[in-house]
């Protein structure tokens, strides 16, 4: 066993949480037969029992994006527990209502979506904590041990959950489930609170900051669109096999059961083995171990004796666990901490997203050409993946660095609230023209900062009196949005940033910060004091560019009165405008 894979238990919190989980993901395996089989039992009919046996995976495609934008807004320990908690309060309401035999196919069916939406809530925060838990070059071996768990219990789950329910019922197994969380509840509690960046936004704000993210990070484009067609070409092997189990191997329940447990005694050693395979395979170990898994599954198509379907099923199980949690590792490393719960939803909805559209195409094809040789034509579909990988620029997990605050850097006092939004940004450069080409390189990269970090919306313009002249314009929701930029500013953001500012021959770019005021009701006059007051702060730390000694920076700042007055002057001026443009009433 390697050292490097098992490094991650040295650690407790992540050991006692690690078997936790697998205590956890046994009980959720004794639900999942459980369930499915006592549905068979009230309804007898396959299209229920396959609604219950999709429930813990059917709300992913609604709850994972706002469990990810929660994972990253609340405490994550929190979220874990109220998780937690739902699904073992579901657990224990199947349990009892089936002791009492008051259980219907419609109540059994809302209390697995009430797990599945239990699950998705959980399944964020769970990743984006491991990075909490571990230090960065641990962390694909912590994941690897994540999915070690959940094989052991895969490998040995269904045969316990079947044994339970075939000796005294359903619903005993549904009580070990409900106790098996409590396993989970108790390591939580013990996990240390993280420090939380202050909302910003709302979920659904937070959600479309999240995408952007991923949408301005190349990085993240390459490894969702890789997770997503390995699950489109990978789901032909778990969704065709019960068909060849029986019409190719002539096998029962017994052999596909075997067959399920050779693929989890092959994913439980690839958990120990990845370290050595990635330092052998290095940058190749995805495109790699994808076209191998391709291979594995057409040998697994063209079996006829179920030892050698078992062995290319273990090797087809050691291969799924090197792939992906090689994706889900690098997937975290480049996350930085107030994005990653958001990121690593989008990861797992687009491989779960698109597992289920694989087995449908699976299934068709072998509805017309046979089990076998579905497999054969959907697993060669993996090998050319795993050659069109290896073209990729598709990060490497050993050289991913996770994105750290700039050296030095250190947040001013700020006012924490500023009336009036949308907010918009402009800052002005004077170049030459020798500049230009470069410039515009430079502000291509800036865009990607300010899309990346909070802004909605970001143009360049040039000055149609003098092209000297370069505006760059963005906008953010509000202004609570923009304070969020410069604590999420990374060493990169910095440099651009930095090599940006370089770019100005006049005194340095100048900012100017304007926020968006409601004109239908001229009573409600915003406090300007606060704008003041945030310009210091960015002379101060120079996170936006500003010129050292603007114009407005050298008259001294009026005072609140003044601005009042001035305020209520205009207001005067304005109705008495208002006043002469209107007609005078006829007599």
């Amino acid at each position: 066993m390697s050292s490097a894979a098992t490094t991650p238990l040295r650690y407790t919190k992540f050991r006692n949480l690690w078997l936790a989980s697998v205590v956890s993901n046994l009980g959720s395996f004794l639900q999942a037969v459980a369930g499915a089989w006592l549905m068979l039992e009230l309804t007898g009919s396959p299209l229920w029992v396959g609604l219950m046996v999709a429930a813990p995976t059917l709300p992913m495609l609604f709850v994972a994006m706002p469990a990810g934008a929660m994972a990253d807004l609340l405490d994550r320990r929190k979220i874990l527990l109220g998780a937690q908690a739902l699904m073992a309060g579901s657990a224990a309401a199947l349990a009892l209502l089936t002791v009492t035999d008051r259980i219907t196919p419609p109540t059994l069916l809302a209390l697995g979506l009430a797990m599945g939406v239990g699950q998705c809530l959980n399944l964020p925060a769970w990743q984006a904590m491991v990075g909490d838990l571990v230090p960065n070059q641990h962390v694909a071996s912590a994941v690897a041990l994540n999915s070690a768990a959940f094989n052991v219990a895969r490998s040995v789950g269904p045969a316990i959950g079947g044994l339970l329910v075939a000796t005294v019922g359903a619903g005993p197994a549904f009580a070990a489930n409900a106790l098996s969380y409590l396993a989970v509840m108790g390591a939580v509690a013990t996990l240390p609170k993280r420090a939380l960046e202050e909302p910003t936004d709302s979920i659904l704000g937070a959600i479309a900051s999240g995408v952007r993210y991923a949408r301005f990070t190349p990085a993240y484009r390459w490894l969702l669109l890789v997770a997503a067609t390995f699950a489109l070409t990978s789901g032909v092997v778990q969704s065709v096999l019960p068909t060849f189990t029986e019409d190719v191997l002539s096998g029962g329940a017994a052999t596909y059961g075997i067959l399920l447990g050779a693929m989890g005694v092959g994913a439980l050693v690839g958990a120990f083995t990845r370290p050595a395979a990635a330092s052998r395979l290095g940058k190749r170990m995805v495109a790699v171990s994808i076209s191998a898994f391709g291979l594995a599954g057409v040998g697994l198509g063209l079996s006829s004796s179920p030892l050698l379907a078992g062995m290319a099923m273990a090797l087809l199980g050691l291969l799924w666990v090197w792939i992906l949690s090689t994706l889900n590792a690098t997937t975290q490393l480049l996350s930085p901490s107030w994005v990653r719960g958001r990121i690593m939803s989008l990861y797992t909805l687009a491989f779960m997203g698109f597992l289920p559209l694989g087995s449908v195409a699976a299934g068709a094809i072998a509805d017309v050409t046979g089990s076998g040789p579905a497999i054969v034509m959907m697993s060669a579909g993996s090998v050319v993946l795993g050659v069109i990988v290896n073209r990729l620029p598709l990060p490497t997990l050993g050289e991913v660095e996770t994105p750290t605050p700039p050296e030095n850097f250190e947040q001013r006092a700020h006012p924490a609230q500023v009336e009036g939004g949308p907010v918009m940004v402009l800052t002005t450069w004077v170049i030459d023209e020798a500049d230009l080409a470069a410039f515009l390189q430079t502000m291509d990269q800036l865009r990607r900062v300010r899309l990346r970090t909070g802004a909605y919306r970001w143009r360049l313009y040039r000055n149609v009196g003098d092209p000297h002249r370069m505006t760059e314009a963005f906008l953010c929701t509000s202004w609570s949005q923009h304070l969020a930029q410069h604590r999420r500013l990374d060493r990169w953001a910095a440099e651009i940033i930095t090599r940006a500012r370089a770019f100005d021959r006049a005194q340095g770019p100048t900012t100017h910060h304007l926020a968006a005021i409601d004109c239908t009701d001229p009573r409600d006059l915003p406090v300007w004091d606060d704008l003041l007051a945030h310009e210091d702060m960015h002379r101060q730390d120079g996170s936006v560019p500003l010129a050292e000694q603007s114009r407005s920076a050298r008259r001294p700042a009026p005072t609140l009165a003044a601005v009042r007055r001035r305020g209520r002057r205009r207001l005067r001026g304005r109705s008495d405008r208002r006043a002469a443009a209107r007609p005078a009433r006829r007599r």
